[in-house]
């Protein structure tokens, strides 16, 4: 998985689009872990005091009772008698309804004997008030729960209740209770039903005899022996006769059709080769590719000749034949047309008069038929009925003989000997998944509304800039020696830090020497002179004619930090005319000193409460660009653009920035906004620089282990 997947933003670009925080698993455990103090007290007190609400829970017994349906062999389908026979889930549903219906409840609450209603109003009796009523029956049941095993005919009947023998008594009760139900409500209607099937038969039986009594009287009479024969061959020739008929109707239809569009076209006088039947008639396709092929010849020709030329000529004599003899192959189109829809009338008329022959020939033998065929079909539905009413019957008569209700109790509920809730196990994963869910959403949550700078995600994604370095903290360095690191050139602890951030600007940069850089921050307190002095020293050390200018002129700190005075410098060079002719490094209004080799330093000289008059004024930008041809590198130590607007106007005469950002300090929207003032003035932002890390930090918060591995190089005490 990326460290990163938002990119950061073009220099030119829109900053203010949204970014979408896509962190990795390292990220959410940096923040599970640097809020771990805030979110895990909280998940503590929330989970044990859920632990403890459901511990103080009364005690809650559980009894499963459980029965079976089972499919019989016999299929029971007779009118009148119920098939109380369970075949798919949707007839186990309907049997779950009625267990759950309150006409159940009802059953098994007056079921309950005195002494069986006395044990379960038990547990209600103990925290009942003093001349408060006793709870019905109906109201101690406790919670019933039914439903069917997935897949099977099983169905369970489960029941919750403060007392262990209750909760037995009531799933028992509600089994036997249904039982009796299905064997009271099948029972008597299965008696019913044989009952209405006996005199059924009886009345079936005679009924078939007279119908086949009045049928062979019938065929004696007429003689309707051959009969059946005799229609069977009048069908077959009305049905043959009939589509021939049908085919000789439509082919005539279609051919009037096809006559009535040619009658159009003549009327209209429109062009008959557009008819699909003239058009793909004998010889008409080739006539009219032909005449198609001379009309584009005689175009392309009345291009390049006049009409009386020759070959003119000969082509429209070409073009008259051949449409004479299109024409005449139109004709015979049309009257090969014509002969085919005589023909097919016709043929329809003779069709007509021997279909009209056979049907004649149809109804007479039909007028003897149709009292023989009234007649066999009621012998034969009389007979069916009988048959079937029998066969009923005898099926009845099986299946009241065996066990009519296919349910059978399974497993009878037992007195459980352990309370169903509290379920201590169940209460313990419950809480550790609480407590585990508010650690996370507490420390995830604060990580959204801590908008703090923290790590290298936050400059390189949402601020949008290049991560140039990580600075440690440095509080255990005394002040007089951490300014001045890279000056003394050992190997004290975060010299290397510098030396990283020295080779990120290099690589970063797009100009060559010389050059200035600004350094700045958001707010103050973030360590922007301790960069600036550091990095300058860095540059310094590394052949780089380089000068340190104070040009925080509020609040000037530089001189302190290398123990020179503040009597002269920027302001002093100012007010005594801003001379640009003179060698500005041996200049005595300037006042630069010579720190080191190749280090320069530029003070403030004094203080203003108005340094916009300065740094505004054409003469500060001259004095950068003459100090620029007499040194490599001006590293411009500015005040915080948070607290006021001087590093804005520096920034327009500065060559490149470099933005010191304290860890945990800053906030990341307003350090997304400086940035996007300092790259909408068209400076050459080199990234951020996080100073102010723990080491431990400096692992987890980035991506860089330079400074583990540093001390692991060197073994530096950390």
């Amino acid at each position: 998985m990326s460290e990163h997947t938002a990119k950061p933003f073009p220099a030119g670009g829109d900053k203010d689009e949204t970014v979408i925080e896509r962190r990795t698993l390292r990220d959410y455990y940096i923040i599970l872990r640097e809020r771990m103090w805030i979110a895990l007290p909280l998940a503590l007190i929330v989970s044990l005091g859920l632990g403890y609400w459901k511990v103080r829970q009364p005690k809650m017994y559980q009894a499963v009772a459980t029965m079976q349906f089972e499919k019989p062999e016999t299929l029971v389908t007779t009118q009148g008698v119920v098939d109380p026979s369970v075949r798919n889930d949707l007839e186990l549903r309907s049997n779950l309804e009625k267990l759950n219906s309150q006409r159940l409840r009802t059953r098994v609450v007056e079921s309950f004997t005195p002494e069986e209603v006395k044990i379960l109003q038990r547990p209600f009796l103990t925290g009942l008030n003093p001349g408060s009523p006793v709870p019905p029956a109906a109201g101690c049941l406790g919670s019933v729960s039914i439903d069917a095993a997935r897949n099977s005919l099983l169905i369970s009947v489960v029941v919750r209740h403060p007392d262990p023998a209750a909760a037995a008594l009531v799933a028992n009760q509600y089994v036997n209770q249904f039982f009796n139900y299905l064997a009271e409500y099948y029972g008597g209607r299965s008696e019913s039903g044989v009952e209405f099937l006996h005199t059924q038969a009886d009345r079936l039986g005679k009924d078939a005899a007279e119908a086949e009594q009045k049928l062979m009287a019938y065929k004696k009479e007429h003689n309707l022996v051959s009969l059946d024969n005799s229609t069977n061959i009048i069908g077959t020739r009305l049905t043959a006769t009939n589509g021939a008929l049908t085919s000789a109707r439509l082919s005539r239809i279609g051919l009037e059709g096809q006559f009535a569009q040619v009658e159009a076209f003549r009327k209209d006088r429109r062009d008959l080769t557009e008819i699909s039947y003239i058009a793909g008639h004998s010889t008409v396709p080739n006539l009219k590719s032909q005449l198609s092929g001379l009309l584009q010849t005689q175009s392309v020709y009345a291009e390049r000749y006049l009409e009386r030329h020759p070959k003119m000529v000969d082509l429209s004599n070409q073009i008259a034949v051949v449409q004479e003899q299109l024409d005449q192959a139109i004709g015979l189109a049309v009257a090969d047309l014509s002969t085919r829809l005589n023909e097919a009338r016709a043929s329809e008329a003779n069709l007509q008069t021997e279909y009209d022959a056979a049907e004649k020939e149809s109804l007479k033998l039909g007028d003897l038929g149709v009292a023989y065929k009234s007649l066999e079909n009621q012998a034969n539905v009389a007979k069916a009925n009988y048959v079937q009413i029998l066969n009923r019957l005898n099926e009845t008569t099986t299946t009241r003989n065996l066990e009519k209700i296919p349910l059978h109790p399974l497993d009878p509920a037992v007195i459980p000997g352990a309370p169903y809730e509290p379920n201590l196990p169940r209460i313990l994963r419950t809480c550790l998944g609480v407590g585990f869910m508010v650690l996370f959403t507490v420390a995830i949550g604060l990580s959204f509304i801590d908008d703090r700078i923290k790590s290298a995600w936050d400059v390189e994604s949402f601020i949008g800039a290049n991560l140039i370095g990580i600075i440690p903290d440095l509080s255990s360095v005394k002040d007089s020696d951490k300014y001045t690191l890279m000056l003394k050139g050992g190997q004290e602890n975060g010299a290397e830090a510098f030396l990283s951030v020295y080779s990120a600007v290099k690589i970063h940069s797009k100009l060559d020497f010389p050059k200035s850089i600004l350094v700045t921050s958001t707010i103050p307190g973030e360590g922007k002179t301790l960069i600036s002095c550091n990095v300058a020293a860095a540059f310094a050390r590394h052949g780089k004619k380089t000068l340190l200018v104070d040009c925080d002129l509020r609040r000037p700190m530089l001189h302190r930090h290398f123990q020179q005075t503040n009597n002269t410098g920027l302001i002093t060079w100012f007010e005594a005319g801003a001379n640009l002719e003179s060698d500005l490094t041996t200049d005595a209004s300037c006042g630069i000193i010579k720190l080191a080799d190749n280090l320069s330093l530029l003070c403030s000289g004094g203080r203003s409460k108005i340094p916009t008059e300065l740094l505004e004024s054409p003469s500060f930008g001259l004095l950068l660009e003459k100090l620029k041809k007499s040194y490599d590198l001006v590293v411009i130590d500015s005040p915080p653009l948070g607290a006021v607007s001087d590093s804005l106007l520096i920034a327009e005469r500065a060559d490149e920035v470099l933005y010191v950002c304290r860890f945990n300090r800053a906030y990341r929207k307003h350090i997304r906004l400086y940035m996007k003032a300092l790259r909408n003035g068209k400076n050459e932002v080199l990234g951020v620089v996080l100073n102010g890390l723990s080491p431990r930090r400096i692992e987890y918060y980035s991506n860089y282990r330079y400074y583990r591995s540093y001390k692991k190089y060197y073994g530096s005490q950390g």
